[in-house]
Formats: structure tokens, C-alpha cells, sequence
């Protein structure tokens, strides 16, 4: 694989201690994180959709609104790529506790939202983006391969790309057996490399992942939610510096350096 590079034009983050990149700044400085229970906005949504849409939908729907306010893109015209280790894990544990029981009481609404591309589909329509979208799913590689697949497609055709990557807290025998417990969502938007502002410069690699120094909160975010794989990247562009190795695959890491340029 060549070295790719992109420029990093938006940020978005959420989760019940972090509202947003601002927070996750705050905590990197030595600052402490929410106490949980806030909740997701995404105010993209209509309130009807809002009450319908499951947390792993809210989740990335708000983060995704964060990016795009940040690079001042607009949201119809965006390419977009939704990345998840497991989807909605609570409406996977319903369809399976209803089809093992009683299938002709499974819920039409419950049922469309179990699909892999539920968060892509609940935003391409809420924003009528009629741009290219896809729907990843790499385990705990997601949101690595999910950056591989958005800057691929930003250089490939040049032009920006929305990276969102969450998933939400598990319930059930699935939930016991992932052991994710709370909600995590990260977005990018990524474009062409210009000669200015923060550019990442990605490249294949065969070394374990590794990442700068951490808070305890973002260790522990990382061992229990699939999609806080993206915290070191994410501490990357809140300190102006570093690198990292993401997993991208079984058998292939993301060596991901950050440049900025005046």
C-alpha cells in the first residue's frame, strides 16, 4: 500500500462523559469527564425520527453533526462512511429474544433498525445526501479500517469524506459476551491533502498497535467499547502531534502520522 494522506477538516465525538472534541480536550488537560447521562442530540434528525431511532443511531448521527459543523461542508453533498464492530447491539438481543418466541410479534420498527447500515440510512435521508455511503463492520479493526476506507475514497476521487464510527452498550447474551457497556461515537471529515492545516499520513504496517499516553478514562474506554479505538487519533488532533499504529485488519495496522502545516 502507497502512503495516503489526507487533510482532517472536521471533528465529532460522543459519549456519555464526552459531549463532544471539546470535552475529550478538557480531559487530555488534566480536566475530569461528565458524569454520565447526557444524551446524544442529533438534532439532524426530525423529533419523529429521533423517538424511533435506537442509541447506536443517535450516537453516530450526533457525532457525524459535530464533524460537519467544524469543516463548514455541506451535509447533501458529503460522502460518507459509517463504521461499527456490532451494530445496534440492544435490537440485535430483541430480534433474537422475539424470533426465538414469538416471530409474528416482531416490531416492523425494531426490525429495520437492526441492519448493519441503520445509522448510514437514518442519516443519508435526514440530510438527502445522495453522495456515495457504505457501512463497515471489522470488529475491533472498525474504526481503523473504516479511516483506511474514507481516505481511500477521499484521494480516489477527490473529494472530502465523512468517518463516522460508534457503537453502543450491549444487553443480553451478546452484551455479556462483547462486555461493551457504554455508548462511543467518533467522526471525521477527511479531503484531498492540501498544503495547509492538519494532514494525516497513513501507511501500512506490520507493528502492534500503539498509541502516545492516555488518561485511565480513555484506557478504559478503549477496553470496553469497540469504536474508542479512535481515542488516540482523536488525542493526536486535540494535542497538535504524534503518531500511532491502528488495527486495520486481523493481519495489517494503520501507521498513522499527523503533520500540520501553516
Amino acid at each position: 500500500m502507497h502512503t495516503l494522506t489526507v487533510q482532517v477538516e472536521g471533528i465529532g465525538l460522543w459519549s456519555p462523559q464526552l459531549a463532544d472534541f471539546n470535552a475529550l480536550r478538557h480531559l487530555l488537560a488534566g480536566g475530569m469527564p461528565a458524569a454520565p447521562g447526557i444524551r446524544p442530540a442529533a438534532a439532524a434528525l426530525s423529533p419523529n425520527e429521533r423517538r424511533r431511532a435506537p442509541e447506536s443511531v443517535l450516537v453516530a448521527i450526533e457525532a457525524a453533526s459535530q464533524a460537519i459543523a467544524l469543516s463548514g461542508r455541506t451535509m447533501e453533498n458529503l460522502a460518507c462512511v459509517f463504521a461499527s464492530a456490532y451494530g445496534d447491539q440492544a435490537t440485535t438481543d430483541y430480534m433474537c429474544r422475539v424470533l426465538a418466541r414469538v416471530p409474528t410479534e416482531l416490531s416492523p420498527t425494531r426490525f429495520h433498525n437492526a441492519v448493519h447500515n441503520a445509522a448510514a440510512g437514518y442519516w443519508t435521508i435526514a440530510t438527502a445526501c445522495r453522495a456515495p455511503s457504505s457501512a463497515i463492520c471489522a470488529g475491533n479493526a472498525s474504526f481503523g479500517a473504516g479511516l483506511l476506507e474514507a481516505a481511500v475514497l477521499a484521494r480516489a476521487e477527490d473529494r472530502p469524506v465523512l468517518l463516522v464510527c460508534s457503537d453502543s452498550a450491549g444487553i443480553g447474551p451478546l452484551g455479556e459476551l462483547i462486555g461493551c457497556t457504554s455508548a462511543f461515537g467518533c467522526a471525521l471529515v477527511v479531503s484531498p491533502s492540501t498544503h495547509t492545516g492538519t494532514r494525516l499520513r497513513l501507511a501500512a504496517t506490520a507493528s502492534a498497535p500503539r498509541h502516545p499516553p492516555l488518561p485511565a478514562e480513555c484506557l478504559a474506554w478503549m477496553r470496553d467499547n469497540s469504536s474508542a479505538a479512535g481515542l488516540p487519533l482523536l488525542a493526536m488532533l486535540a494535542n497538535g502531534d504524534g503518531d500511532c499504529v491502528l488495527v486495520a485488519a486481523d493481519q495489517l495496522g494503520l501507521h498513522v502520522q499527523m503533520e500540520t502545516n501553516a
